[in-house]
């Protein structure tokens, strides 16, 4: 009854206001139910913003290389619900990461370059008893805070050897996976070859868990993350979802069985005669498949106008060396592990009726730390200022297609072993040092074999069409899109720059690129301009980020680590404590390994 009494000169009140104004006038006139009035105003408030943010999801692939998406253009093996999702939303051309797993994960949840985390340096092993900082908030504790349900759904790669490091002492409502590098696709083993380490890391949540042994991981994690958007459809609720779906594939897995597929999968790549290649083209093309399942569970729980759909790689493909898999990123220079745009340009792709050009090729710069202050916006959180994020709000420049924001991006600054540095600031990049002492740093993975086309791609514009991601975001953001077009503007061509091609040797001298002009870095400018402003400028930056660095967090090997120790289960060793049985087994390999050398002598 209270309601219709208080209006305004512009009408009716909202009901929230309504209830704020019934409780003062039952406050003022003595009656204690004005607390009641206060308590139902805040769930109001509370439900209301909560079912205002929209679910967040993010798949995440493993080492998949720029060109091995084919809305990029290649027709050696194809990813139509990648593309499909591409098509309908807007292509991220200029997305860059960190050169590695461990940095590139860390960048992404804190929205900080991993040199101010101490995580710049090479990847976690799993022997190494170190992890993100427990001091650093988390993308995960952040949207947790604000009212999301928080899952991630496989690989962690942050720390393990504390429990504290782990994903659920980080922000995860929810996590189903494994915490270390990678795992066998089938048995879910960690096999660490050259200190005789082998032991089972997949968990539920805390629980270590055998149940999927046997079933390929792909699907098992798919699963998983359609459960988890089926569930929380399901029960109709108005918190939003963030879901982190941290993929293995394509990763290699162990070093004795690195490349697995399902063979119905693998048959369809026949024509492929590398049998490297061909598994490879088969762990992808099993990936997309997980893409277009994941949009098919959010369509069918009507969850589609309200979520936001990354697609993205964590880093650039391993084409030859560690961990190699014939992954692509050609045209672009080098490969993962290195300072060239091969190893830190993802190929990504994001989709959301939020935004006003579906359907669009995006060519601003920006950074993977760039997508939790970006997401958080959309989300209407603003982080705490005293996070220091190095990340930007991009959200309106995505929203609205603006391309003019000058990025500033640090992309390593690595001065352990092999000192290399690659910074970017707007159109200009500056590379000094390499990686693997410069074995990578050419342009690696061309389809240089003939008629190893995918039949499919004949046809190629109808295969998108008829995909079930393509018909369900039409239904939801209906347009003109022109296939043919967008996949020309997503490709990267390299011709011979106005400058000519000029050498770059890193482990000399500095290099120097016009990005813009030259994305393929065939012609270092240094000698040009080492003497100008523009140079000098940019070293002088690059001195001070290097200066104000956070020390790497790397610790050695602890060999307490050992899987044997803890029922041969990867774990956080740290906390545990072995049996009295497993520490005297241990001793005895120890002693007899220590007696054979001595035999030897």
């Amino acid at each position: 009854m209270y309601i219709s009494y208080f209006r305004s000169s512009s009408g009716p009140l909202l009901p929230l206001q309504s209830l704020m104004a019934m409780s003062a006038h039952l406050r003022d006139n003595g009656s204690i139910f004005w607390l009641l009035t206060i308590g139902l105003a805040g769930f109001i408030t509370l439900s209301s913003a909560a079912s205002d943010k929209p679910n967040i999801i993010i798949i995440m692939a493993d080492d998949l290389g720029f060109d091995d998406v084919s809305f990029r253009g290649s027709n050696n093996f194809l990813t139509p619900n990648i593309d499909a999702l591409a098509y309908s939303g807007v292509i991220l051309n200029n997305l860059y990461t960190a050169p590695m797993c461990t940095p590139s994960r860390a960048a992404l949840l804190t929205g900080k370059y991993p040199i101010n985390t101490g995580m710049q340096h090479f990847v976690i092993v799993n022997d190494q008893p170190w992890g993100l900082p427990l001091n650093e908030t988390t993308m995960a504790d952040i949207f947790k805070e604000n009212g999301f349900r928080t899952s991630l759904i496989g690989k962690w790669h942050l720390g393990m050897s504390q429990r504290n490091f782990t994903p659920t002492e980080r922000g995860f409502d929810h996590h189903l996976g494994y915490l270390g590098a990678y795992v066998d696709y089938y048995d879910q083993n960690y096999k660490q070859m050259s200190k005789g380490y082998h032991g089972h890391d997949f968990r539920e949540n805390l629980k270590s868990t055998h149940d999927q042994v046997g079933h390929y991981v792909t699907d098992v994690l798919t699963d998983a993350a359609v459960q988890e958007i089926d569930d929380h459809g399901s029960k109709n609720s108005t918190q939003p979802l963030f879901l982190l779906l941290s993929h293995l594939a394509p990763h290699a897995a162990n070093e004795d069985n690195p490349m697995q597929a399902p063979e119905d999968e693998l048959a369809q790549f026949g024509y492929i005669l590398n049998e490297t290649h061909r598994y490879y083209a088969a762990m992808v093309s099993r990936l997309d498949r997980s893409v277009g399942r994941v949009i098919e569970a959010l369509g069918r729980q009507d969850m589609l106008q309200n979520s936001i759909v990354l697609f993205m790689s964590d880093n650039g493909g391993p084409t030859q060396g560690e961990h190699s898999t014939t992954a692509s990123n050609y045209p672009l220079r080098g490969q993962k592990n290195s300072p060239w745009e091969g190893g830190l340009r993802s190929s990504a792709a994001i989709w959301s009726t939020e935004f006003e050009r579906l359907g669009s090729v995006w060519k601003q710069q920006i950074y993977i730390g760039d997508l939790l202050p970006t997401l958080a916006a959309a989300a209407g959180i603003s982080p705490d200022p005293e996070l220091h994020l190095d990340g930007l709000n991009l959200w309106s420049a995505l929203k609205y297609g603006y391309e003019s924001v000058e990025r500033e991006i640090v992309h390593v600054i690595d001065e352990v072993e092999e000192p290399h540095l690659s910074y970017m600031r707007g159109k200009w990049k500056v590379i000094s040092g390499t990686t693997s002492n410069g074995i990578y740093d050419g342009w690696l993975g061309e389809r240089v074999t003939s008629g190893e086309v995918n039949p499919r791609s004949e046809v190629y514009d109808d295969l998108i069409r008829n995909t079930s991601v393509w018909q369900l975001l039409q239904q939801v953001s209906s347009g003109k899109r022109n296939i043919t077009g967008l996949r020309k503007q997503a490709s990267v061509e390299c011709v011979e720059p106005s400058t000519g091609i000029r050498p770059c040797l890193p482990q000399l001298a500095p290099c120097l690129f016009d990005i813009e002009a030259d994305p393929c870095e065939q012609s270092n400018l240094y000698e040009e301009y080492r003497n100008s402003t523009v140079f000098l400028e940019l070293w002088q930056r690059i001195q001070q980020f290097a200066r104000n660095a956070h020390p790497p967090n790397n610790k050695p090997a602890d060999p307490k680590c050992d899987p044997r120790l803890y029922r041969n289960e990867w774990t956080w060793w740290q906390d545990e404590k072995a049996s009295t049985a497993a520490q005297m087994i241990h001793f005895s390999w120890l002693l007899m390994g220590t007696l054979y050398s001595l035999t030897m002598i």
